[in-house]
Formats: structure tokens, C-alpha cells, sequence
């Protein structure tokens, strides 16, 4: 699924309220999301700031090849384990 906005873009968009003085009713007409988007963004990345995001996503990438690293490691044990149990 492609997201129309990129993390970095989302937090900026949390922030804009903020920093310009405007309703959130003003920003979500602006960048065209629904105030409810909104909501859901600022409970999903709170007081997240854009280094804080991509270092989120580094980890998020690092986690998934340690995860495949540890299956590999099952299935290889795993096999092993199959083949050493065979009698001759």
C-alpha cells in the first residue's frame, strides 16, 4: 500500500498547527486529510520529531532482517536436527 504522505511529511503537518498559529480544521483543508486523519496521526507519532522518525524506521528495517536471520537459523537447526535423527 503506498502512502500519500511520507512520515516526514506527516509529523510537518503535526507540527504546522503549532508553529503557524493555525485551527487544525485549517491545516487538514490545506493538505487535504480529514480532521479524523489527523488524530489518528498525532496518536500514532505524538511529539515525534523527523530524526526520531527515520531512526524508528532504521530500527524497523534492521528488526526485519534479524527476523529473517533467526527463521533462516530455525530452518537450517531445524534440518539439521531431521538429518542427525535418521539412522543409518
Amino acid at each position: 500500500m503506498k502512502k500519500r504522505f511520507t512520515d516526514e511529511q506527516i509529523v510537518r503537518i503535526l507540527r504546522e498547527p503549532e508553529a503557524t498559529g493555525q485551527q487544525i480544521r485549517e491545516v487538514c483543508r490545506k493538505h487535504n486529510i480529514t480532521e479524523q486523519t489527523f488524530f489518528r496521526w498525532r496518536k500514532l507519532y505524538g511529539d515525534m520529531g523527523v530524526a526520531e522518525i527515520r531512526r524508528l524506521q532504521e530500527l524497523e528495517v534492521e528488526n526485519a532482517k534479524l527476523k529473517r536471520i533467526v527463521a533462516d537459523q530455525v530452518l537450517d537447526m531445524s534440518a539439521m536436527k531431521e538429518l542427525l535423527g535418521k539412522h543409518w
